[in-house]
């Protein structure tokens, strides 16, 4: 397939220099579009074959490139069995915020590792998520680890969670400063 690729790109070369403007842009975004098809040939090859770095260099890559044809390669990171694969993924799935993804950080917040289970709260706030994840997220706001309770406020904060303000207000007093930080910026975007 990537020589098929290749043979278009260098089809569409010559249309670079065109005399109407017009051409030259569609030329130029096919390329680009053609371009990002062979990235991720190369991208998945890595997933599968490269050293944990490149692996997670990988999955930022899909990210870079987006949409949903990357959804499943993302989903099947988030549900390996390397912690930084899954936090990566999870990362990099809040950041496309794309609707089918939500089950997938749905699962993460129940993950065995906290590193995971906050890039997941986190991701959530690029959402619009479940009355279920909303109770999950709430859940994580007595978590008393100075990092869940803090992605969770600023998380339920941004999904404009009212029902989880008194627990947000609470927080103020933990002996966590990164949870006191959270839990006063949460509160200033917390609508009145």
């Amino acid at each position: 397939m990537k020589e098929k690729v290749r043979s278009r790109i260098d089809a569409l070369r010559p249309l670079l220099k065109d005399p109407e403007p017009e051409v030259r842009i569609a030329a130029a975004e096919a390329i680009e579009t053609l371009e990002k098809v062979c990235s991720v040939e190369d991208i998945l090859a890595t997933l599968k074959t490269g050293n944990m770095g490149a692996r997670i260099g990988a999955i930022y890559a899909l990210g870079e490139i987006g949409g949903e044809r990357v959804l499943p390669a993302l989903v099947y990171c988030a549900r390996r069995s390397e912690v930084d694969i899954r936090s990566a993924a999870a990362a990099v799935l809040g950041r496309l915020a794309l609707p089918a993804a939500l089950p997938v950080l749905g699962e993460l917040l129940d993950d065995e590792h906290p590193a995971v289970q906050g890039r997941a709260i986190a991701a959530l706030r690029n959402f619009s998520v479940t009355p279920d994840i909303l109770d999950k997220l709430r859940l994580f706001l007595s978590a008393r680890d100075g990092v869940l309770e803090a992605e969770a406020a600023m998380t339920l904060a941004e999904l404009r969670d009212l029902y989880s303000l008194s627990q947000i207000h609470a927080l103020l007093t933990s002996h966590h400063p990164a949870t006191r930080v959270a839990a006063a910026t949460a509160l200033s975007r917390m609508p009145l």
